[in-house]
């Protein structure tokens, strides 16, 4: 079953129980692909693409709720990280620190990275393989840590 049906099965479920904030985030998600296969791009959404898409979406919900807890509005951040919930069921697992850590050492052990500088290289590289299954920031940050 597709991400597309996934999503609009789930919202009908969404809609008997009358829950909210999953209402709010299978909308924003079908909403998204949508946008994507009217645009005219493409008439089926790859696997990687979808997952794309939710990415960004869980993205723009953290950056959304960091606003709301700095401005003091604990109800609104609550609400995106309700959403964050709800649309990381349809990403694949996220890996661990320690399984990141050990394919950013087979990377850098590969590709015979010395020091920092070399870091694109390595995050490039860790960007393909870890596609869907970890958040960018957290690789980056874990490669500085293992490169300083």
């Amino acid at each position: 079953m597709s991400l597309e049906q996934t999503i609009q099965s789930e919202l009908k479920a969404a809609m008997l129980n009358k829950d909210e904030a999953a209402l709010r985030a299978l909308r924003a998600v079908k909403s998204a692909i949508l946008l994507i296969k009217t645009s005219g791009a493409e008439k089926e959404i790859s696997e990687e693409a979808e997952t794309k898409i939710l990415q960004k979406l869980i993205k723009q919900r953290r950056e959304s709720a960091g606003i709301y807890y700095e401005q003091g509005r604990d109800d609104l951040a609550k609400a995106e990280e309700d959403e964050i919930a709800i649309i990381e069921k349809f990403l694949p697992a996220q890996m661990s620190e320690t399984e990141i850590i050990e394919v950013l050492k087979k990377i850098i052990s590969d590709y015979q990275i010395i020091n920092i500088a070399q870091s694109g290289k390595v995050m490039g590289v860790a960007a393909r393989q870890l596609a869907g299954r970890a958040d960018n920031k957290l690789v980056a940050s874990l490669l500085k840590q293992l490169l300083s």
